[in-house]
């Protein structure tokens, strides 16, 4: 029988939660979306999976039976995956580094340079990721390092140093009343609609929301944005406001948006972020030292 190894990853997600909305938060899914994939396993296996009540999510004697044995499977795969992806990278002399929207900003090419130096006719292939995956392809094992913004869900199974700190500015319509203003005050827009990550994000949508930072208001959301090109449209469009690093203002000037400080939130944060079994890579151990330089001139 051929079962999408997904459905299994979603599956043992649920058994060590034991709850639905954990287990969506921990794989960015929506719940709606993860009850219909573990349907979708039932189905293909023929047999009931979970008990359902208020209490959570129960295995039941065929969930048992799979739950002690799938994740030293997808274990064992993932490991046979990544040394088979790893190994093809190392024979092309690529290093594969993903990132979300605008890396580690100027200091990139820095860091791209400071591991050229180390690694004479290596190239590093840059790998962008949308809104949907803060761990920016660490988490499928996509890319052997990552420049992501902290704090992100996931983080806790990797390493992770973190580099550069900045405000968190808000991007609003330059029509917008607030937008005269030098310098806005946070509470100032609680009550604006707000330009949302996707629900797959996990509660990184909740961190640039500053959900926590809100004495209890609640958000109001505009719209939900996957990536920079969508988010500046809907902003231009007049559908909310968003939060964003002080450095979006240089990398995404846009006609129709216009960038502000904002007082009262927590700043941003850039790391650089990889797997412990990357831990002996030369290549790797190489980038990573290239984003301590840039840290150690920043300091």
């Amino acid at each position: 029988m051929d079962v999408d190894t997904r459905l299994l990853r979603y599956f043992v997600a649920v058994a060590e939660e034991g709850n639905l909305t954990r287990a969506a938060e921990r794989l960015y899914l929506s719940q709606p979306a993860l009850t219909k994939q573990i349907k979708q396993l039932e189905a293909q296996l023929g047999t009931i999976l979970f008990t359902r009540s208020k209490a959570g999510m129960r295995t039941t004697e065929a969930g048992e039976a799979l739950a002690a044995r799938v994740p030293a499977a997808l274990a064992e795969l993932d490991s046979a995956l990544r040394a088979s992806t790893a190994a093809a990278s190392r024979a092309a002399r690529v290093l594969r580094v993903g990132f979300v929207a605008s890396a580690a900003n100027e200091r990139t090419q820095e860091i791209i340079a400071a591991f050229a130096r180390r690694r004479p006719g290596w190239r590093v292939e840059m790998r962008q990721s949308d809104w949907s995956d803060p761990t920016a392809g660490l988490a499928d094992g996509r890319v052997d390092v990552a420049l992501v913004r902290l704090p992100f869900p996931g983080q806790e199974a990797l390493h992770v140093e973190v580099l550069l700190t900045e405000p968190r500015w808000v991007a609003l319509p330059d029509t917008h009343p607030l937008a005269e203003q030098p310098e806005i005050e946070f509470r100032a827009l609680w009550d604006e609609p707000f330009i949302a990550t996707p629900a797959e994000s996990g509660w990184w949508r909740e961190y640039w929301l500053a959900t926590d930072e809100r004495d209890g208001r609640p958000v109001r959301i505009g719209a939900v944005a996957h990536n920079p090109d969508e988010w500046l449209a809907a902003i231009a469009n007049g559908y909310g406001v968003s939060l964003t690093p002080e450095a979006t203002a240089r990398f995404y000037q846009r006609p129709g948006v216009a960038y502000r400080p904002v007082r009262g939130v927590s700043p941003s944060q850039v790391g650089v972020a990889w797997p412990a079994a990357n831990d002996h890579d030369p290549a790797t151990r190489d980038f990573i030292h290239g984003c301590r330089a840039i840290r150690t001139i920043a300091e």
